[in-house]
């Protein structure tokens, strides 16, 4: 993937790699720096930006498609522009594109296929009832996980894209999607749920097949061709398609929205019972259009008698078909025939005037309310009816129970009719997010706010490599649906287990680094001092029996091997040094200068302590003024935050962390209070002590 140019949007969303890009956007792989996960960002194409009006839709639309949450729609978090760059913020997907599926498989598995589009309607159908379409369902604005869940993107995003620009000659809009369009989209009619439903329909018909059912040298051509071509039809023998499964195809490609489905509700449990029942082709209408495909095979040439002759009397005076001689009716059977003519068309009013009455006895519906599905099916049988079964989620109704049935109890109907039962699936679930990596109050957060709510978080803390305070397991493990009130356990670092520190002293420098590298303490041995024997620690900085972070660094005193020459004080005067250990920066050092000493910083990078002095050398005594004392401050390694300081309060806030400043900024966009509003780099970042770090201000600057 080609490196995204570095870039923050909203002092928040950092641009990391370029994902892919299309007719209405950029889309990159970013970083939310605030809650710490990975996201998508999609930038729109300076055509579209320009426009205010579709700047207005656009908004309205992302917001719009912002309040869906369902495990088969794609997540959006946040929608703004930096300058004249409009992005949208959505949930990063781990997993193809259908489209790239397709491209590199061809068909799929019919039961892949069934798969896949009952989620497809899943996902439309909670939108549809949130009431937003879709309006552009194609297979690369569908996402598979690695766990074989299908996502679909771009919700809402379509509508005001089509009301810019609707000329088909025109990109952006259909030279991707004329191929799925429907052909009230294409006359530009009223747009509806079932305007969805046939895209799927042709986005079936591609995974049955690996092919599109209408193309063309230009989109004209290829709407034109969803506007008068026949319906397509799915040949069972070539592509292996299963009748109940083609006659949902076929159903979906009608190219009256009257004679589809009614809803994306109704086409998943039609999806279902064709899994069930893949021989059974469960529906009969006639198509809008000849259909092309799957043609009737011409059946034996039927057998017809020849045609019957007029009876013509022969030369002999008689019929060709009686050998009796020919009678001319009498006068009392003419009589006969006009009564019996009356009393049938008397009969045939009272027969076929009015309702003809049930030839069977009727059979009263039972009340299935509250039963089990298994409870129900023996009922409804021993009623001498007939049962389907839908589910569906339900908060108040257990698990396996019957929710809703048509028709209502004690309804009469006749024996052997169809009654539909809605069996409840228990409360509602929901895909169960990563939050490994998080910290535990963005973990906790992150779950609280998922749409079931009232998931119970617990916390077990250890030790272990990973930054402190961040998840490093959970359990359930990301992907699996949970109902509200689940309990998620999180295993939280408490970073490396602490060691104590050994005695050092009286060690060769050798011996010395042997053990600090085996405890996973980091030691400087560059400090001499006059001392024997020769190359053997003569002090150290941190105590003997003190515990303290791995990889802390430990400053040791090396003996060189001379003995110190006695050196009068100048004038015969000596001061005494302070002690300045557990005291913060700003006063230890301004302690040791005012008793007259020369201050050197050394950093010890650990958990506690931050910006207080661990340790200092020499501890305690006296010495000449001017002479060195060593100080040893304690930093966490990560830059602090310092937003909303003033520009004094944050050089004393850094230099308490180890940093300098190297320059400040100044930004109107945020106001001009004169208050730091971030740095550069970024809060948390891991920067290694006695570093320089930027300051950015509100305000015009000196």
């Amino acid at each position: 993937m080609a490196e995204a140019p570095e870039r923050i949007f909203n002092n928040r969303y950092r641009l990391d790699a370029k994902l892919g890009e299309g007719g209405m956007a950029t889309v990159f792989g970013a970083t939310d720096v605030l809650l710490r996960r990975r996201v998508a960002v999609k930038v729109l194409r300076e055509q579209y930006a320009a426009d205010r009006e579709f700047v207005r839709r656009f908004y309205q639309e992302a917001e719009s498609a912002a309040k869906l949450s369902h495990p088969n729609i794609v997540n959006t978090y946040d929608v703004g522009h930096e300058g004249d760059a409009y992005y949208i913020v959505m949930e990063l997907v781990d997993g193809p594109s259908l489209a790239e599926i397709i491209a590199g498989d061809g068909k799929l598995p019919e039961a892949v296929a069934i798969d896949y589009a009952a989620q497809i309607a899943s996902g439309l159908a909670y939108a549809h009832r949130s009431g937003l379409m879709h309006r552009d369902i194609k297979p690369a604005n569908i996402l598979i996980t690695k766990d074989d869940i299908v996502k679909l993107s771009d919700f809402g995003i379509a509508r005001a894209v089509s009301e810019h620009t609707m000329a088909l000659t025109k990109p952006g809009l259909v030279m991707g999607s004329v191929y799925y369009i429907s052909p009230e989209q294409a006359q530009g009619h009223e747009v509806h749920e079932a305007s969805d439903l046939y895209s799927l329909g042709i986005v079936l018909y591609q995974m049955l097949t690996g092919r599109l059912p209408y193309t063309g040298e230009s989109p004209v051509t290829v709407a034109l061709k969803h506007l008068n071509d026949p319906v397509p039809r799915l040949d069972s023998r070539e592509f292996g398609v299963s009748p109940a499964l083609a006659s949902i195809v076929n159903k979906l490609l009608q190219k009256q929205p009257a004679h589809r489905f009614n809803s994306a509700s109704e086409l998943a449990s039609a999806l279902r019972e064709a899994r069930e029942r893949p021989s059974v082709a469960g529906f009969r209408f006639a198509d809008d259009a000849p259909a092309r495909g799957d043609a009737p095979e011409p059946g034996p040439p039927s057998r017809r008698l020849p045609p019957r002759r007029s009876p013509m009397p022969d030369r002999h005076g008689a019929d060709d078909f009686d050998d009796e001689p020919r009678r001319s009716p009498s006068l009392g059977a003419v009589a006969l025939l006009i009564v019996f003519l009356g009393l049938a068309t008397v009969a045939g009013f009272l027969l076929f005037g009015r309702p003809l009455p049930s030839l069977s006895a009727g059979v009263t519906v039972g009340n299935y309310l509250k039963m089990t599905d298994a409870q129900a099916y023996a009922a409804i049988v021993n009623d001498g009816l007939r049962e389907r079964v839908t589910r569906s989620s339900s908060d108040t109704v257990p698990a396996n129970h019957v929710i809703n049935q048509n028709p209502p109890p004690g309804t009469t109907v006749e024996k052997n009719s169809l009654v539909e039962i809605v069996v409840s699936n228990g409360q509602p679930t929901i895909g169960l997010p990563s939050v490994v990596g998080y910290t535990y109050v963005d973990a906790e957060r992150t779950l609280q706010s998922l749409p079931n709510g009232n998931v119970v978080v617990t916390i077990a803390r250890r030790y272990d490599d990973a930054p402190k305070d961040s998840v490093i397991a959970q359990q359930p493990v990301a992907g699996t649906q949970i109902r509200r009130g689940s309990r998620v356990r999180l295993t939280v670092s408490n970073g490396p287990a602490p060691v104590t520190v050994p005695n050092f002293v009286g060690l060769t420098t050798t011996a010395a680094q042997a053990e600090a590298s085996r405890l996973g303490i980091d030691v400087d041995t560059s400090s001499r001092v006059a001392g024997l024997p020769a190359d053997t620690v003569a002090s150290q900085d941190v105590a003997a029996g003190t515990k303290v972070d791995k990889n802390v660094l430990i400053h040791l005193v090396i003996n060189s091997g001379t003995v110190a020459a006695v050196a009068p004080v100048a004038g015969g005067a000596s001061v005494t040094i302070p002690d300045v250990t557990g005291e913060s920066y700003a006063r230890a050092m301004q302690a040791l200068i005012a008793a007259g000493f020369t201050v050197t910083l050394r950093y010890a990078v650990q958990s506690t302590n931050n910006g207080t002095i661990v340790a200092q050398q020499p501890a305690t005594g006296s010495a000449a003024p001017g002479a060195p004392v060593a100080i040893t401050l304690s930093v966490s390694g990560e830059v602090p935050d310092t937003g909303g300081m003033s520009v004094a309060g944050a050089e004393r806030e850094l230099a308490a962390y180890g940093y300098a400043v190297a320059k400040t900024e100044y930004t109107t966009k945020v106001g001009a209070d004169g208050k730091v509003v971030g740095t550069d780099p970024l809060v948390g970042t891991n920067l290694s002590p006695g570093s320089t770090v930027n300051l950015i201000v509100n305000g015009t600057g000196p």
